[in-house]
This record gives structure tokens, sequence and C-alpha cells, in this order.
């Protein structure tokens, strides 16, 4: 009985979906458990759902990104398996600004060693920045105490998302 409950244990992980509002987070979150996305409002609090992949639980737990939300964001720090963190690839001015949060995040001490997926989101649109750019952007290649993964998607059309999902749970399928 003891090994069937750490087996299922052991199938469930907890990912934090982070970034800055009107990102796309919601948006990705909704796409990816096949639910309605014409009506998304912004997040003022978090959002919780459990979606299946790969015979793995993922509870995703979306926090609103707004700034004065965001310094509430380490309190769901705690047994993070891994972090998506999610990009507005359209809005080139507020990159930095993204990627000086995300630098912060990093620096936490109860997000050492967690694996991040970061979502290039809103591929869709036209003046939207190419992966590859938003990664240097948010100077991804600096991280070397991590695994981390770019993926461009557009939460809208679902194009992207699969793929950065897969990758998330061969990372926490490492631990």
């Amino acid at each position: 009985m003891l090994r069937k409950l750490y087996k299922s244990k052991a199938e469930e992980a907890r990912i934090l979906v982070l970034g800055l509002d009107n990102a796309g987070k919601t948006t990705v979150l909704k796409s990816l458990t096949d639910e309605d996305i014409s009506t998304v409002t912004p997040t003022q609090g978090f959002n919780i759902k459990s979606l299946i992949h790969e015979g793995f639980k993922l509870n995703v737990w979306d926090i609103g990104g707004q700034r004065a939300i965001r310094p509430y964001w380490r309190n769901y720090f705690e047994q993070t398996d891994a972090l998506v963190y999610v990009v507005d690839c359209a809005d080139r001015r507020r990159i930095e600004e993204s990627g000086d949060e995300l630098s912060q995040l990093l620096e936490e001490e109860k997000m050492i060693n967690v694996p991040i997926l970061v979502f290039a989101n809103k591929q869709d649109l036209m003046h939207a920045l190419p992966a590859d750019e938003v990664a240097h952007g948010l100077n991804l290649f600096l991280i070397r105490d991590r695994a981390w993964q770019i993926q461009g998607c557009s939460a809208k059309t679902g194009e992207g998302l699969q793929e950065g999902m897969e990758w998330v749970v061969k990372q926490v399928k490492k631990k």
C-alpha cells in the first residue's frame, strides 16, 4: 500500500506559471486544458488546474503578473518542480522588465535547481520577437545552474504548447 502511495505521489508535479501581466499565462493554461479562451480576464490572484500529460498529473499554478502581485509570487515557490515563465513577445518594450523579474526569480533560494521553460508567447502576431531574440533579451544564455528551454508558442492557436510541456515532463522525470 505504501509503495502504491509513493508511486502516485512520484507521478505528480507542481508547475508554477509566472510572467508579467498580459503575457498570456492564463490563456496558455486554458489552451492546454482545452477550455474556451475567448473570455480570459486578468488574473487577480491565482488559478490552479490539474492536467495529465504523458502519465504525469501536473498541478499547474497560474499566478497573476501585475506589479502589485509580484512580491507575493514567493509564497508559491515551495515544492515547485518546474517553472513556466511566459513572455509576451509582441510587447518589445517590456522584454527588459520581464528579464529583470525572471532574474530575481532565479535568485530565490526555494527556486534553486528548478528547471525553467520560457514560453515565448504570441508568435501568431506579425511583430512578435522570435524566440532566439527573446532568449537574448532575457539573458537566458547566462543561466548555468539549471536546465532551461525556450519555446516559441501561441496560446491563442495552441502552437508550441505541447512541445513545451513535453520538455517540462522530461525535466520532472529526471528529478
